[in-house]
């Protein structure tokens, strides 16, 4: 099993087809015994040792962390997630292993 993480983007939706949103979707990731965490994302800043630095990435909202066989059994988690579902668009990115 590998870690992966969802990122997603903007506040696209807050329902899913059930009408049970976050907490019915989380609920299912939950039973299924892949889920790992998650949150929103809040404001914050990002800092450089050696001068300015650029603005944070405002299009990120939140993140999930779940465990996967692959990065396409990775996609069919997003099945009932409510950005997913109302046309969001979700950043799959694989958490390597160091160390």
């Amino acid at each position: 099993m590998n870690d992966y993480i969802f990122l997603m983007r903007g506040n696209a939706g807050s329902t899913d087809e059930s009408g049970t949103g976050w907490d019915g979707y989380l609920a299912k990731l939950r039973e299924s015994g892949k889920f790992s965490g998650g949150s929103a994302i809040g404001s914050g800043l990002c800092v450089s040792k050696f001068g300015e630095a650029t603005d944070i990435t405002a299009y990120l909202s939140g993140y999930l962390k779940v465990r996967a066989s692959s990065i396409e059994d990775a996609k069919k988690l997003l099945v009932g997630n409510p950005v997913f579902e109302a046309g969001g668009i979700i950043e799959i990115r694989e958490l390597p292993r160091t160390g």
